[in-house]
């Protein structure tokens, strides 16, 4: 995000806003999607995927705090938020936002980091070898929600082995596999809270998008 945008963001969220509620849902729960409006993340993670019509969940990232989302930004029909911890939101219409520059001006570089983080997911699903999927997605959380430790980087939210395997396309069993032998390779570690760390320098060999 650049400097001006974000100084544009930390004004607004300081300022009052009259009649702007915040709503709350827990780890796990289903966000309501309207076509009318969208959500902004005031605290917490927010999983956005699609179902296939195999019933297949497919990752397509991930909302933090600032970031926006809904399924008016989606073509997709199936289009499903879940809260990957107890979350804060608020609501702003679509009417709203096209009636505000100034709000428009704040969703504008949200939608673009959202737009960036959905090419390096499709960049990573490119990726041949299901190992090679998990490092670059390990690399890309770490950027986006890591939050420096001793022992190195850990991620913001602690994931679970199966919302690891939609998101690189494979099953819960091979992520479970995988996570043991990274484990057992010294490159990754575990909070008391099952938090995955990234020691430092992990996955130095490959490209960090």
């Amino acid at each position: 995000m650049s400097q001006a945008s974000g100084g544009i963001l930390e004004s607004y969220r300081h300022e009052p806003q009259e009649g702007r509620r915040l709503h709350f849902y827990a780890k796990g729960d289903e966000i309501p999607l309207v076509s009318q409006g969208v959500w902004q993340v005031c605290q917490g993670l927010v999983q956005v995927s699609t179902i296939c019509q195999n019933g297949e969940e497919v990752w397509l990232g991930w909302a933090e705090p600032s970031t926006f989302f809904g399924q008016c930004f989606s073509l997709l029909r199936s289009y499903r938020a879940i809260a990957l911890c107890d979350v804060q939101l608020t609501w702003f219409s679509q009417a709203e936002i096209n009636a505000s520059p100034r709000l428009a001006q704040i969703v504008l570089p949200q939608l673009v980091r959202r737009i960036q983080q959905i090419e390096a997911l499709l960049a990573i699903a490119g990726q041949r070898r299901v190992e090679d999927r998990l490092q670059h997605l390990l690399l890309l959380m770490k950027r986006e929600i890591g939050q420096p430790v001793t022992e190195g980087t850990r991620l913001g939210v602690r994931m679970t082995h199966q919302n690891l395997a939609n998101a690189i396309g494979t099953t819960r069993v091979t992520v479970t596999r995988l996570l043991s032998k990274l484990k057992g390779e010294g490159k990754i570690s575990f909070d008391c809270d099952r938090h995955i760390i990234l020691k430092e320098d992990s996955f130095s060999n490959i490209a960090d998008w």
